[in-house]
């Protein structure tokens, strides 16, 4: 194949992953749905060679699989969902943790606490949607900070495929409500004094131990 050509197909892969994750994140496309290629046709707006070039790795993805004689289904949240990923997710951010407490500028301390206080302060007088959507986009860009300061390409690549789960499953079960806004910025909070310490221990284990209490709760709810 054509060096340009290659390169043509690739980036409608691409593009066809993005469209699907987008809109199963959308709730556009359902957990357990089933889907034939010619409505991911319709749902994505790609065509049916992207579609067909983009199958294979959403089922290496763990995000559709084949099931005989029913066609592919959309990964469900269940037990076993909620136990890998938040497993997955425990081992990466776990390390990742250690290493941001030694390598992170106190510039980035800094803008992380002041994220969350800010946050945590005007929950105190009351919550809003748009307050609630920022605390929710706050919460992410700790955990991907923390995996992003690795600098390393595999594991990003890796653990932006098991996010997705992750926010399937808070979809369903755990996403960020009003009543767990202060908890979660007050659990976040505590990894920061972590990180501040520059102590990689105690700053894993504070992570840990805000991804297990994740974890209880999606299992609290979906077992």
């Amino acid at each position: 194949m054509p060096a340009v050509v290659a390169k043509k197909v690739a980036k409608l892969r691409e593009q066809a992953y993005e469209s699907f994750t987008n809109r199963l994140l959308a709730q556009e496309i359902r957990p357990g749905q089933f889907i034939s290629q010619r409505e991911l046709v319709e749902i994505t707006g790609m065509t049916l060679g992207a579609i067909r070039e983009l199958v294979p790795r959403l089922e290496a993805d763990g995000l559709i699989k084949t099931v005989p004689q029913r066609g592919m289904q959309v990964a469900h949240v269940d037990v076993n969902l909620v136990r890998n990923a938040f497993q997955f997710r425990l081992f990466m951010e776990r390390e990742a943790a250690a290493l941001y407490a030694v390598n992170a500028s106190d510039d980035d301390l800094a803008n992380l606490r002041a994220r969350h206080e800010s946050v945590l302060k005007r929950a105190k007088k009351g919550l809003s949607a748009a307050l609630v959507a920022e605390a929710q986009a706050v919460d992410y860009a700790l955990h991907d900070e923390v995996i992003g300061a690795l600098g390393n390409e595999i594991i990003s690549n890796a653990y932006r495929v098991n996010n997705i789960k992750i926010r399937l499953i808070r979809q369903e079960a755990t996403r960020l409500a009003s009543d767990l806004v202060e908890p979660v910025m007050r659990e976040h909070l505590g990894i920061i004094a972590a990180f501040e310490t520059r102590n990689p221990d105690k700053a894993a284990n504070a992570l840990a131990a805000h991804i297990t209490s994740a974890k209880n709760r999606a299992l609290g709810i979906i077992s």
